[in-house]
């Protein structure tokens, strides 16, 4: 984040991302979505929720559409203590919490239902703690539902469709090297800047969940979707540590309690959303596809070597014992 626009961003949140007056303690959210968005309706019930249990001694304060800026700069702004929370994607903290590349291995969970008993783990808790690391507090899981593949020219079906073609991919090392393994050209761009590279041919293609495929109108671009879904990587609730560890354990508690509650009714909200924008895409003229989704697993089992002996393959292990028990 460059200095002039940290100045404005601390100025308009007021310097600090908690304060405290006549007893009432308030912390500022940020994020970078619309207000139509699941998360965000998610975290007005937050905020609801946490007036109730502190019997309105705290109150949260929403800045929505990326009005603190982009998810990196809400972590760095957490980091010095000048906002209290934020969301962000498992992917873009990665480089902030190396445990986090958990999530960006393929095809990790057996379905949705296993992914929520892993998140609700120990293992689920032991990368939420890791967050400490870096001077932020992770607080739980949002439901991001599973990305696959979409493109303007070429049906993709099987891997070897992705041969020679430009795949946007998240600012993450998981997200390029997969895509590479698969067989396309990993190309990091900025979301905001997608449709004008889809619309301009800059890439062929790109992978993200139905309702980021929806609401962004890359449907009106990109006609051909298919749902392999390589990977299911969540969004992360984070607060700074610094707030966090000066709140009193009681505050603590209803903040959680309160965060808790969030995340049941964000699960619900983007169950709807999910199936309301594959059938919007397909009243669009999109076609969606439903491939035989083996021939991508095979594709990627080279990543999961990568990781025998480290910490995520520990963790990939416990995860792969916990199939079809959840």
């Amino acid at each position: 984040m460059n200095l002039r626009r940290l100045l404005g961003v601390l100025l308009v949140i007021g310097l600090t991302g908690c304060t405290q007056t006549d007893d009432v303690v308030t912390l500022r959210i940020g994020h970078s979505l619309d207000t139509e968005h699941s998360v965000h309706k998610a975290m007005e019930h937050m905020a609801e929720q946490l007036a109730i249990y502190s019997d309105n001694k705290m109150q949260i304060m929403l800045y929505p559409n990326a009005q603190l800026g982009g998810e990196r700069e809400m972590l760095e702004l957490l980091q010095i203590g000048s906002l209290a929370m934020t969301k962000v994607s498992a992917a873009a903290i990665e480089g902030f919490v190396p445990e986090m590349k958990l999530y960006g291995v393929p095809y990790l969970f057996q379905d949705n239902a296993h992914r929520w008993a892993v998140l609700e783990s120990e293992v689920g808790k032991s990368v939420l703690a890791a967050t400490q690391k870096a001077h932020l507090q992770g607080l739980g899981y949002y439901d991001a539902g599973s990305r696959s593949f979409y493109s303007t020219g070429q049906k993709i079906i099987t891997p070897a469709d992705l041969d020679g073609l430009k795949i946007r991919v998240m600012q993450s090392p998981s997200a390029v090297k997969m895509v590479n393994t698969m067989g396309g050209s990993a190309t990091p761009i900025a979301f905001g800047e997608l449709y004008s590279a889809l619309q301009q041919g800059v890439v062929d293609g790109a992978e993200n969940n139905p309702p980021s495929f929806f609401l962004s109108r890359h449907y009106e671009i990109s006609k051909y979707y298919v749902l392999d879904e390589h990977t299911s990587v969540p969004d992360v609730i984070i607060a700074s540590k610094h707030i966090f560890d000066n709140l009193t354990a009681e505050q603590q508690g209803w903040l959680q309690r309160a965060v808790d509650d969030s995340i049941e009714l964000q699960k619900t909200l983007w169950k709807e959303l999910e199936e309301r924008s594959l059938q919007e895409v397909k009243a669009a003229g999109v076609e969606v596809i439903y491939p035989d989704k083996q021939p991508f697993v095979d594709s990627v089992q080279s990543l999961y070597s990568a990781y025998d002996g480290t910490q995520i393959g520990e963790y990939i292990q416990k995860i792969n014992a916990m199939k079809g028990a959840e």
